[in-house]
């Protein structure tokens, strides 16, 4: 049987071309799976670090290597924290977001706030309790002398110094209140205290008339936000039901985040 030579060629052609288009659609093939892994890996959500306590410098920095983005969108004023490092942050840390996700920052303020002494001379401790909060101060140390009236204020000192009415101060300062001590009215109780964050437990022993002593954070507390989250595990005094105390008696306290601290208390 005799082969047509002329369509030889042409048949060449068309296996050639077949296999051309099988070798470029495989190559797009190729190409798309590439491009979807790519894009896969670019959406990917990453979880969001912790950058509470670093400063704005040192927060991008670690926003870079997550590939993801920090923005300063307000400021509080924490006494205690350094000044322009980040308070808080949104979304919180822990949380799983996309890369390229801006991350909201609020940082400490970098200027002092300033506030303005009260009057607090003649008020009854719970009513000086609440001016004081109330103009962005804190209740410091509680000091007696024998007067009529228990709980009296006679005097208020800020570090040990007299601070006249209208004053400008640093803000959180905390106020120290001389108050009177009837000989008829001077005794109180130590509170239960163990389980109580810092702030309830210094609000329990100001009702109770009490001062606030040393303050000790265990191994557990590593960052700011573990002094917020951390609990009394040991108070001296030790607490005693029924067993009064006299007023202005310092309690010192021992804190932890370690939960089996608590439980063995």
């Amino acid at each position: 049987m005799e082969v047509d030579q002329e369509n030889r060629p042409v048949g060449r052609w068309i296996l050639r071309n077949l296999l051309l288009a099988v070798l470029l659609v495989a190559a797009l093939l190729v190409i798309t799976q590439v491009s979807l892994k790519f894009i896969t890996r670019h959406n990917q959500e990453i979880t969001v670090p912790d950058f509470t306590n670093l400063s704005v410098p040192d927060a991008r920095i670690v926003a870079k290597r997550y590939d993801i983005r920090t923005e300063v969108t307000d400021s509080v004023y924490v006494k205690r924290m350094e000044k322009g490092h980040v308070f808080s942050q949104n979304p919180a840390a822990g949380s799983k977001v996309k890369k390229g996700r801006s991350i909201k920052l609020t940082i400490n303020a970098h200027q002092t706030k300033m506030v303005k002494m009260p009057n607090l001379v003649g008020y009854s401790l719970r009513q000086a309790k609440t001016e004081i909060l109330a103009a962005g101060l804190t209740v410091g140390k509680l000091s007696y002398r024998e007067d009529l009236a228990t709980n009296n204020v006679l005097d208020q000192f800020i570090k040990g110094r007299y601070v006249a009415p209208g004053t400008e101060i640093e803000a959180e300062s905390p106020v120290d209140l001389l108050l009177g001590l009837s000989p008829d009215d001077n005794r109180t109780y130590i509170p239960y205290l163990i389980g109580f964050t810092l702030p309830v437990a210094k609000d329990n022993l100001f009702e109770n008339s009490l001062n606030l002593g040393n303050v000790t954070y265990d191994e557990t507390v590593q960052n700011y936000q573990d002094t917020l989250s951390a609990v009394v595990y040991q108070q001296t005094p030790a607490y005693h039901p029924g067993a009064p105390a006299t007023m202005g008696t310092t309690i010192h306290l021992k804190l932890t985040t370690s939960q089996a601290k608590i439980a063995a208390r």
